[in-house]
């Protein structure tokens, strides 16, 4: 017996020297790390080419109004889009990475614990047949007293090393669920990635569908450039003239309980990086550009293909895209949150929208992309705030120009400064 005892101590010894941790996939493990630091390089270097095409985009955005400016914006958007495209490709390869470095550690963590549980279930049948002997019977069968109390001594240090084992097995237990929460937010990361990739992509051929288009209506003359421009600048006077007329007439009852006062924090910006392009209400641009001399949101820089995301919890109260209609020139496409404290924002001029009507959408969570959609001088985000009470979507059927689409109306009382708000 005494032989025994020693042969399952060394056994247990000897396994637990085997198991330590990541000593037969150290190689890969490193390789693969190497790997996911180089695409993490990679990342780094195409965010640094991104932020040189949107100091292109907004210098050119600041020229003359010329065709040739127009492509140019549209060539660097392209540019811009395409190392999106390229970042997020790096970025998917990444997370693949780590999903594979990840599993590796979660197998070997795994044959820990096995390992671990076979040991200490030999252990405990050991002790289980060592326990049915009394200690006569033991001394009955051995040679001497001394022998005895050898064993028994051997027993003690073989407990201690089942208590030692059954510590590391919790401790692999608990990395082990470490382990496999990190891969599940990593797999997330990867659906998320795919999908920006089929939104970057969709982009890249509004994109280039704008470009042939704006091609193809001036034959690329300057002279009919610039007619195009007066001719929608035209138009777009015309509905705002419409709508400046018909939201005067609006007399909604707002009662100024029913939505919050002006403080600090009460939204989230719509935008990661905020700049400011044109003010809420009457400014220079507002008296050059809106028939009512005043502008009822706030402009915010926003090159083409940027997250646009919900400035507070709500419900999509509706979307639409006044580009549906050729010569309304106005929001082009647009979303409408309604939000539970009294509050409803507008996000406008996207190229593309990716939530539905009637959709629950979070703070910060993703709207569409910002664009230049509807009538735009450039890529932008429109952002207004209203008192909710005060605003409803309209099948705007006593506009010439705009009478077969959906858009926000509002009495002019429900319009708020935005950011009053942030």
């Amino acid at each position: 017996m005494y032989i025994k005892f020693k042969l399952y101590l060394g056994l247990l010894i000897l396994c637990s020297i085997v198991t330590l941790p990541y000593i037969t996939h150290s190689q890969s493990a490193g390789e693969l790390q190497d790997k996911i630091d180089s695409h993490n390089d990679k990342i780094k270097k195409l965010e640094e080419d991104i932020k040189a095409y949107e100091k292109q985009i907004e210098t050119v955005g600041t020229e003359a109004k010329t065709l040739q400016n127009a492509i140019k914006t549209l060539d660097i958007s392209k540019q811009k889009i395409s190392t999106e495209i390229k970042k997020t490709q790096t970025g998917i390869e990444k997370t693949n990475l780590s999903i594979e470095q990840l599993g590796s550690e979660i197998g070997n963590i795994e044959q820990k614990i096995e390992s671990n549980i076979e040991i200490i279930e030999k252990a405990i049948r050991n002790m289980n047949q060592n326990d049915d002997k009394t200690l006569l019977e033991s001394f009955l069968e051995s040679k001497s007293l001394a022998e005895v109390l050898d064993e028994y001594e051997s027993v003690s240090q073989f407990q201690q090393k089942i208590r030692e084992q059954s510590k590391e097995l919790a401790y692999y237990k608990e990395d082990l669920s470490g382990k496999k929460t990190v891969a599940e937010k990593e797999k997330k990361n990867l659906v998320t990635l795919k999908s920006d990739l089929d939104d970057q992509n969709q982009i890249l051929d509004i994109n280039k569908k704008e470009k042939n288009q704006l091609l193809s209506e001036t034959k690329s003359k300057e002279s009919a450039y610039k007619t195009l421009l007066a001719s929608r600048q035209a138009e777009k006077e015309k509905f705002e003239r419409e709508l400046f007329e018909f939201e005067s007439q609006l007399k909604k009852v707002i009662d100024p309980n029913s939505f919050p006062t002006a403080g600090k924090g009460i939204l989230k910006y719509p935008l990661d990086n905020i700049t400011v392009t044109q003010a809420f209400g009457r400014t220079v641009d507002a008296k050059k550009l809106y028939v009512s001399g005043t502008h009822n949101g706030v402009d915010f820089r926003a090159s083409r293909g940027t997250p646009v995301k919900a400035s507070l919890d709500g419900i999509v109260e509706g979307l639409g895209n006044t580009d549906s209609q050729k010569g309304c020139y106005s929001y082009g496409k647009w979303v409408l949150i309604k939000h539970p404290n009294g509050l409803s924002t507008l996000y406008a001029h996207l190229d593309l929208i990716k939530v539905s009507s009637g959709q629950s959408v979070e703070t910060g969570e993703l709207l569409g992309y910002s664009g230049q959609t509807g009538y735009a001088t450039g890529p932008h985000l429109h952002f207004t705030v209203y008192a909710s009470q005060g605003v409803e979507i309209q099948r705007y059927s006593s506009s010439k120009n705009c009478k077969n689409v959906d858009i926000p109306i509002a009495d002019s009382q429900a319009y708020l400064d935005p950011m009053l708000y942030f």
